[in-house]
């Protein structure tokens, strides 16, 4: 017995020197306290990458680390924690993602089949009166056992004696970590996180005669990721990019109301791979759940052209119309080149304008918003404003014939009405399918493509232009 006593102490010896020699220690937890540095790179794709720099006081062995104070909304395949002092000085065994947070009902859920508490104020004496019950259930409401009875439901307050070691109040990253290195560590750790988006907005003032417009460029970051980025590094990528998972939507406040004058712009633009990077030019704090703006963008005087566009559609010319004539509206337009010349000329990154102009007092009222795509520089983009409240235009078909199999003879009559004080000019675009000819027409047609012509036709003010057209096209 003595022998088996002395051996199993040495044994016990054993193990405690090699415990120390090979390094195991207790649990250590980062907060962000430990935090040195944190940037944020934010995709308009609902996707951010966090770079959250540490100085943690890791002695040489192996540990395991709880990471905390990271995005509640981590993908935990992405994650990845290196050595900034030296790459060799750390190796990573094992890394877990804990999530089952603490909440009322999953703590609850924790003491089924256990003792708790039950707190009453008794009506008579007005004091708090405590029994003692066992949690039989939580599902669809709580049940209670209370001495040889079942209770379905119970008015007192439930007092639980701990917190279940399982139970983490936020998601916390934990890693075995294999330390080589004899001074603190600083480690930097990068993650992908759903919930932080961002997105451009774009206000523009028009000039009295709607040739000019002051367009002033927002950025809108709306950060519902779980975490706080405290004096961040910000970064923002402007493309489409890619993901195996469907992206997730999100909807948007509103942003600021429009102003004539804006701050200067803060980000400084450059490409990367094939996508826009915008670097803002100092560090910022993004609060969780908390939509912030900056400027993107101003630039006054930008030429533009409005277009009253009235188009037609290749159902048209399949069938035949009813004798009486077909109103339709007359969509309003704006058109801009992205061009240095023209006080831009540089990538515009997807988003919406919304468009100003003064009134007579000198208010600014709202005319209309549209979507614009990713714009390279030297391009042209087109936004609709609405429809022309005084321009009237309408269509007839004067004919139709059907030739032959599939051949067919079509002759339309656009009317158009102008009631403004002001001469226009429309243009009538017009989608004819199929393999076609023009036989007959009043107005002179551009071919913008295989089966797209458009007439532009001047209409001076109060008056009425008839443009008359004969096709034959087969399909």
């Amino acid at each position: 017995m003595k022998k088996l006593v002395v051996l199993i102490t040495l044994i016990t010896l054993i193990f405690f020197i090699f415990s120390i020699q090979v390094g195991y220690a207790a649990p250590l937890t980062s907060t962000l306290k430990d935090q040195q540095d944190v940037a944020v790179t934010i995709y308009n794709s609902n996707i951010g990458l966090v770079k959250d720099t540490r100085l943690i006081d890791l002695r040489p062995g192996i540990y395991e680390l709880k990471f905390m104070d990271v995005a509640g909304k981590i993908d935990p395949t992405t994650v990845h924690i290196k050595s900034i002092i030296n790459g060799s000085s750390l190796n990573v065994l094992e890394q877990n993602y804990e999530y089952d947070l603490l909440s009322p009902q999953k703590l609850l859920e924790k003491f089924v089949g256990q003792k708790v508490q039950l707190a009453t104020i008794n009506p008579e004496t007005k004091k708090e009166e405590i029994v003692e019950a066992t949690l039989l259930s939580t599902q669809g409401g709580n049940i209670f056992q209370i001495g040889d009875k079942i209770h379905i439901g119970h008015h007192g307050r439930i007092l639980l004696s701990k917190i279940p070691e399982n139970l983490i109040p936020q998601p916390t990253l934990v890693w075995m970590l294999e330390n080589r290195l004899s001074k603190p560590q600083k480690l930097e750790a990068s993650y992908l996180t759903s919930g932080i988006n961002w997105k451009a907005d774009y206000v523009a003032v028009l000039n009295k005669l709607d040739t000019l417009t002051d367009l002033t460029g927002w950025v809108t970051i709306d950060n519902r990721s779980g975490a706080h980025y405290q004096n961040a590094l910000l970064k923002l990528v402007a493309g489409d990019i890619h993901r195996v998972q469907g992206e997730m939507r999100m909807d948007y406040a509103r942003p600021m109301a429009a102003a004539k004058e804006a701050a200067s712009p803060q980000f400084k633009e450059e490409s990367f791979f094939e996508y826009h990077l915008y670097t803002l030019d100092r560090r910022t704090t993004i609060k969780d759940n908390q939509t912030k703006q900056m400027t993107l963008l101003d630039a006054n005087q930008v030429p533009l052209k409005k277009l009253f566009i009235f188009s037609g559609s290749p159902q048209y010319y399949y069938y035949q119309m009813d004798q009486g004539s077909n109103k339709q509206k007359i969509g309003v337009f704006l058109e801009l080149e992205n061009t240095k010349k023209n006080n831009l000329g540089i990538p515009l990154p997807k988003g919406t304008i919304r468009v100003y102009k003064e009134d007579k007092d000198g208010s600014l009222q709202f005319v209309g918003e549209d979507r614009i795509d990713h714009t390279p520089k030297d391009e042209k983009f087109k936004i609709k404003i609405g429809e022309a409240f005084d321009i009237v235009g309408e269509r007839v078909q004067t004919d139709y014939k059907r030739l032959g199999r599939n051949l067919f003879e079509v002759a339309f009559e656009v009317s158009l009405r102008n009631h403004k004080n002001e001469d226009i000019k429309v243009f009538v675009e017009e989608p004819i399918p199929g393999d076609w000819e023009m036989l007959s027409n009043t107005h002179s047609f551009e071919k913008l493509s295989a089966h797209l012509i458009r007439f532009d036709v001047p209409v001076a003010k109060d008056k009425e232009v008839k443009v008359k057209y004969r096709i034959r096209f087969r399909y």
